[in-house]
Order: structure tokens, then sequence, then C-alpha cells
């Protein structure tokens, strides 16, 4: 039986009484976000879309993961960013990469400008049956526009025009945009992005969706997830809502002069979960000349590189860890008579066991040395797990950004670099 996510703020230094010193605020938020669901430019149809998503669209997904998985080997997503990272985390943390039966490999591209990179991709999908997804609102952003021409071309050189536009997948704005221009004029199949839904906060949307059915994962138990996440985080008395005590413990923190956030699991499959999480909360704070700087760590492999730094560094950091309570597997440690390796003393233990308790030391030697750590709990890892954490942190970036003062649903400063780019190319001479 799961019990949600629960957040555990006792080593912080944060009483109840310091929480909850922000109910007025969270309120005044809470109301104002959802105000807002109903406006296009405002960015925040995420709120309710776990519940009122796109039946048609979802059934969609599915057929096309149906026909992929029939005739592919491999399925190649062409994005950056939100188009790509949110799905990415779901895949990583849910499929077993090592496993034969997992029927079609998903590879990612169009997230950086590197040839070599693609050039190796090129070579290993040369022999191999291929499909494409690309997902962008606009279709302009560099590495995936670039990317999907070099693609294309391979796919037309190999299948030929028509068949290529069998096995090409568009997921895009429904009316607007250069890439719904090339979807329509190709015939190509398209899945639509809601226009109210900025591309970081977009995973449950076809964004996500379509890569994850296609590896064969439940996206029914996904959406499920991230329906019961909109139901208990809709609740605007702070008291009762984790989700609204995690924005404002990461918020006192900050001004308490703890402005790096470092966001920590036990769980190597969490890699691009915590990839995703980063993007989440830098690209929605980062503004203004403030903000909370998001960076990650897996343990206990990170201990060996930045707990030194951790431990004995800057005093302005503090911890996120996303403790998964209970391992899908398991190894029990065994006896060895001659005990060169001095490992008897756990002979008979978990390997689990043993995780666990690497956490908790490490939990007690990073609070003793003045580093703050928020402990989020979840039970069990899997696809209904997963759609509640990828709302849960949605909804505390919203709340989160709204209470340091931003907008934590534009990202102007990214577009500074493609000017400059730009402008070396010589696009606008």
């Amino acid at each position: 039986m799961e019990n949600g996510i629960k957040i555990n703020l006792k080593y912080t230094g944060i009483s109840n009484n310091d929480i909850l010193k922000y109910s007025e605020k969270v309120k005044e938020i809470h109301n104002k976000l959802n105000k807002s669901i109903e406006k296009k430019q405002e960015f925040t149809g995420w709120i309710t879309w776990p519940q009122l998503y796109d039946k048609k669209e979802y059934e969609k997904i599915k057929k096309i993961a149906n026909k992929v998985q029939n005739d592919s080997e491999v399925f190649i997503v062409i994005g950056i960013g939100g188009s790509y990272l949110g799905a990415r985390a779901v895949i990583e943390a849910l499929t077993n990469k090592y496993k034969k039966e997992n029927k079609v490999e998903v590879l990612y591209v169009g997230n950086n400008l590197n040839p070599n990179y693609i050039n190796e991709i090129i070579d290993y999908v040369s022999d191999k049956e291929i499909s494409l997804n690309v997902i962008s609102k606009s279709g302009k952003t560099t590495e995936s526009a670039i990317a999907f021409r070099i693609f294309r071309n391979l796919m037309e050189n190999k299948y030929g025009v028509d068949g290529a536009r069998k096995r090409i997948f568009i997921t895009t704005t429904k009316r607007k945009g250069a890439l719904y221009k090339i979807a329509m004029q190709e015939k190509y199949i398209k899945l639509s992005v809601p226009e109210n839904i900025g591309g970081r906060y977009s995973v449950l949307t076809p964004v996500g969706l379509l890569p994850m059915a296609v590896t064969g994962i439940n996206i029914d138990e996904i959406i499920k997830g991230a329906q019961s996440a909109q139901e208990k985080y809709n609740e605007e008395n702070l008291k009762y809502n984790e989700c609204y005590k995690y924005a404002v413990a990461r918020n006192i923190l900050y001004e308490r002069e703890k402005n790096i956030e470092i966001f920590g699991t036990y769980e190597p499959k969490m890699f691009y979960f915590i990839e995703w999480w980063k993007q989440l909360f830098g690209e929605s704070e980062g503004k203004n000349y403030s903000g909370i700087f998001p960076t990650g760590v897996t343990y206990t492999t990170d201990l060996h590189s930045l707990g030194q730094y951790i431990q004995e560094g800057r005093r302005n950091v503090f911890e996120t860890i996303l403790n998964i309570k209970n391992s899908e597997s398991d190894i029990v440690l065994g006896y060895d008579e001659e005990n060169l390796d001095e490992l008897n003393y756990i002979a008979g233990k978990n390997l689990s066991y043993v995780n666990k308790k690497a956490m908790e030391g490490t939990i007690k030697a990073h609070v003793d040395g003045g580093v703050p750590n928020i402990i989020i709990n979840v039970d069990y890892l899997n696809e209904k797990t997963i759609g509640q954490l990828i709302y849960f942190f949605e909804k505390a970036c919203a709340i989160s950004g709204s209470i340091l003062g931003i907008n934590p649903f534009d990202q102007p400063g990214v577009e500074k670099y493609k000017e400059n780019m730009f402008k070396l190319l010589g696009k606008y001479e």
C-alpha cells in the first residue's frame, strides 16, 4: 500500500511555526495560480492537465506507440530541455536497459550540437529499423532543428520520402510554428503540445507520454499518479500540503543564505530525473539575479567526489534527498570463511539495508557539518509514484518561484546565447 509523498523537515532547523508563517502568502499564490489556468499566456494549463488531458490525443499516442513497437528497433527522440528530459527521466527510471525483451531502444538527439555524438548514432542505427519523434513548440530551436534536418535526410534515403513519412512523428503546437508547417506540408502524423503548457512542465502531455509508451511503460498509471497528486496538492491550507511545505522550506533556507540546493538520491536509475528537476527549477527560478541554484548528486557514488565539499566546503548549500523506501530487487551478502575483505560483519544483510544505512549516516554527517537536509520519502519507484513526483515538483516549483517574486513560467535569459550564436553564424547578415 503506497502512502504517497511524505516530506521530513526535522533535519533542516525549520520549525512548523516557521513554515506556517507563510500560510497567507501561499494561499494567495495558490488562488492566483488557479485563476490563471484559463489564460493561455500564463502557461499554467499543466495544473489541471492530469484530470483534463485530451482523451483523443491520448488514444492516438497509444496507437502510434503500438505501430513503432511493431516496425522499429530504435525510436529516435529529437528535442532539448523540456522536450526530452522528462521522458528520458521516466524511461531511465522505470526500464531495465539490459533486458532484451525491451522491444524498442530509445535514443536522444537534438540535445547538443556535437558532430561526434550525432555521427555515432547515425552509425549505430544504419542497419536498424527506426522511427523518429521530433518535439518542439516552435520548430526553430537550433539543436533540434539541425538534428531533424540530418535525420530526416537519413530516413528519406533509407525508406524513401513516402516510407519516411510513415515513420516520422511530430509533436508541436496545434496551429502555428515552423514544425507545424513542416508537418502539414509533409503530411506527418502529428501530436499536439498544449499552448498553455511550457516545455519544462510538459512531460505529462504527448511530449513525454509518446516516448514512454513506446518503451512499454504503463502511461495509464503515470496519469493516475499525477491525478492523485493534482487532487492532493490542490489544498490551499499550507498545514496539510506537503508539496507547498517543500516550496516554503527551500525559500526559508534561501533566506538563511543557503542558495544552492543539492538534489540527491541513492537510486542510480533516477539520474535523469535529477537532470529534469535541475532544468525545472533552474529555468523557472534563476531570474532577476536571484534564485536557488539547483544541482544534483547520485549517492553513494558522489560521496567519493563531491562528498568532501558538501561536508566541509562553503556553508551555502542544503540537500534535498529523495528516499525510495523499498527496493524492487535485492542481494543478500554472503559469509566468507577467510574474510580477507573484512565484510563478514554485514554477512546475511540485504544490500538495500546497507544502502539505507549509508544514507542515514550521510544525512547525520552532513547535518552535523552544517548542511540542512530535506527528506522526501516515497514507498516505491513505479509508474504511479513517478507521476506523483512529476506533479509534486512542478507544483512546488510554481509556488516556490512565486514566493521568490519571479515568473516561474518564462525563460528570457535562454534567448541571449541564441542571439549571439546567430550573429556569429551570420544569420542576420
